[in-house]
């Protein structure tokens, strides 16, 4: 849906179920990482943009004292919220989580908004690993700061944010979801240091090459400590390594501890996850370089390159995404492909793949196809520039 439509379906729906018009209406996107996966909670560097796909939020004043409600069309559902004090999180995970959790760190960041009621629309997919998460908590978030009359740094929102993912959804992930959601610039990707914090906008506005995300529409069941697994990996690899984090490890070290490593419980596959990382902050920093001087081949290689290691090191693709990417692989060139890889945290979800303007739709609809075909399985597919990140919308 254009994001004009979208505000306005959130406006009218606010407008039917409350009998006014809104106040307030919010969006944030959700984001794509052009490549640095699995890189943010070690220290390292991503390359995520913007999408053109949002949480919208429209809300107003309400009557009810120290309270937020906000129905979720996508849910068909209504959470009431407290505004006086910080809840403890729920056992049970659901968008009421994501919400709550937000409203909370806002709370104890001091933010006083006034009581409110809202509408939560969204064309950001569940589970296709393009952060619908962070783009309902930043949404709620600078709701929030609109119902307080107040603003605080986008840095401080991006780490509220993640805080709520944190403590509240249970989700241990690092940084990058919420940052590019909270200050995306539209026409550019983000180099950014997930260390330091500092970023670089790097453009992407060329209007001859585009970005096709390809959602898989699988989720495969997990245990759910698959990530957390990878992280406590990547953690006992920079133990060993001694280094706080593995972004101060280097290749050469890691090789000359390969022996001791892979003696540890699990170390084969530790061994794997920390070359996985530091072979990713190389192609990061290369595919950022390639994107700098236009050579899209290059930056192409490179996601390719990244796909192979998140498959065999990091074992975080599956079956359907490897197809994706494939198929992508033998279009090629000469059909206007220059990349493909998963993105996100994976185990289902998209892909993302650098193409020629005039001939994505060509390379989509053949990707597609050839899937479906292959799987059973009808992929979404959409073409995106990068977008500006969240905003509150003044007209």
């Amino acid at each position: 849906m254009p994001f004009q439509e979208l505000i306005e379906s959130a406006r009218k729906s606010y407008s039917a179920r409350f009998g006014k018009e809104a106040r307030w209406t919010v969006a944030a996107p959700g984001r794509v990482n052009l490549i640095g996966e699995h890189t943010d909670y070690n220290g390292g560097f991503v390359f995520p943009m913007a999408i053109e796909r949002y949480t919208v939020i429209a809300a107003g004043p309400s009557d009810t004292p120290g309270t937020a409600s906000l129905y979720s069309e996508i849910f068909d559902q209504t959470g009431e919220f407290s505004l006086l004090e910080k809840t403890p999180p729920a056992p049970k995970v659901d968008w009421h989580s994501y919400v709550g959790g937000t409203i909370a760190c806002a709370l104890e960041k001091g933010l006083r908004p006034k009581p409110f009621d809202g509408v939560i629309v969204s064309d950001v997919p569940l589970g296709g690993g393009l952060s619908s998460s962070a783009s309902l908590e930043v949404a709620v978030a600078t709701l929030v700061e609109a119902a307080s009359d107040r603003k605080i740094d986008p840095v401080e929102k991006a780490l509220l944010c993640q805080k709520a993912e944190h403590e509240y959804a249970m989700m241990p992930c690092g940084i990058m979801d919420q940052f590019i959601s909270a200050m995306g610039e539209e026409g550019h990707a983000m180099l950014l240091d997930c260390r330091s914090f500092e970023r670089e906008s790097v453009p992407l506005d060329d209007p001859n090459v585009a970005v096709l995300v390809i959602n898989s529409n699988v989720k495969h069941t997990l245990s759910g400590s698959e990530y957390p697994e990878r992280r406590n990996d990547c953690a006992r690899a920079a133990e060993l390594l001694g280094v706080e984090l593995l972004r101060d490890a280097s290749l050469a070290a890691l090789d000359a501890a390969r022996e001791a490593i892979e003696a540890e419980p699990n170390g084969g596959r530790i061994f794997r996850r920390a070359r996985h990382f530091l072979t990713e902050e190389e192609r990061t920093a290369r595919f950022a370089d390639a994107l700098r001087r236009g050579d899209y081949a290059a930056a192409g290689r490179e996601m390719y390159a990244g796909h192979r290691s998140l498959k065999e090191d990091y074992e975080v693709t599956c079956p359907e995404t490897d197809l994706l990417v494939d198929l992508a692989a033998r279009l090629g060139l000469e059909n206007g492909v220059y990349g493909a890889r998963m993105t996100g945290g994976g185990f289902g979800g998209s892909t993302v793949t650098l193409v020629e303007t005039g001939k994505a739709e060509t390379a989509s609809a053949a990707i597609a196809e050839k899937y479906e075909t292959e799987t059973g399985i009808k992929p979404s597919r959409f073409v995106t520039r990068p977008a500006a990140g969240a905003r509150l919308i003044e007209e």
